[in-house]
């Protein structure tokens, strides 16, 4: 497989957890990588972290509910390097809330975060895209909604099903202009938002995984860099679930 080298990827909550090991991965392989996060400090130190490491790296913060934030951030980008080749759009919130409870305004902010910030990235990294004839969008779906549910989580499964939703119709437009646009669907991973659930959750979780053990963040960084690759080229509106095996199951009796 070819490497990344020289190739300028956008990865938007890559401060931490997920999006923090596609940025390790990618940038491992020779990408230039953009870190992208609200948290302006946390994402310098994962820039600085990649850079240590002997990595190039820059971050930019941006909210990526924001609009006019995000097509900045691509400015910048565009600034530095001159293009964009790949864009994870990963930034993503997961608060709990049981459906008979749930506000309008909790709702609205899980899916303008998850569903529109995905939107927003891709708008951004389009136009630099579509000029040098050549991109790689990959999103950060879940398992959750798409193929499961978990109570409490409705709102973020709404909003993890409808990216793939946008997934697909968005790799239709844009076919055209050598640009694939494909999703990832990790299962439970091992990052400090899991952790915030607590050890009786995780180990609920493990017990359900036939592989009995957490997906780490870099797990889901290589299935990104596999649909980032030249080699994925003929791979659009596709997913990735990488899970160990938790949705396969009947019943608990089968593990």
């Amino acid at each position: 497989m070819k490497t990344l080298e020289g190739r300028v990827a956008v990865v938007t909550g890559a401060a931490s957890g997920v999006g923090l090991g596609i940025a390790e991965v990618l940038a491992q392989d020779g990408a230039h990588v953009v870190v992208v996060d609200r948290e302006a400090a946390a994402g310098e130190r994962a820039a600085e972290a990649l850079r240590a490491a002997g990595h190039d790296a820059m971050a930019v913060a941006a909210d990526v509910v924001d609009r006019a934030a995000v097509d900045a951030m691509a400015a910048q980008v565009l600034e530095r390097y001159g293009r964009i080749d790949i864009a994870a759009a990963n930034a993503g919130i997961y608060p709990s809330a049981s459906i008979a409870e749930m506000a309008d305004a909790e709702f609205d902010r899980v899916m303008a975060v998850n569903v529109k910030g995905a939107l927003h990235t891709m708008q951004a990294c389009l136009p630099a895209m579509r000029k040098q004839r050549y991109g790689r969008i990959v999103l950060t779906s879940s398992i959750t909604g798409a193929l499961v549910g978990a109570p409490e989580l409705s709102h973020y499964a709404a909003s993890k099903a409808a990216l793939l939703g946008l997934m697909r119709s968005a790799a239709l437009e844009v076919v055209g202009d050598g640009i694939t646009v494909n999703a990832v669907q990790p299962g439970n991973v091992r990052t400090p938002g899991i952790e915030s659930f607590g050890q009786e959750f995780i180990a609920d979780m493990v017990r359900s995984i036939p592989m009995k053990r957490l997906a780490e963040p870099a797990e889901v960084g290589w299935a990104v860099r596999f649909l980032a690759s030249e080699e994925a080229g003929y791979i659009t509106g596709q997913t990735i679930v990488i899970d160990g095996g938790q949705v396969l199951p009947e019943g608990v009796g089968n593990l």
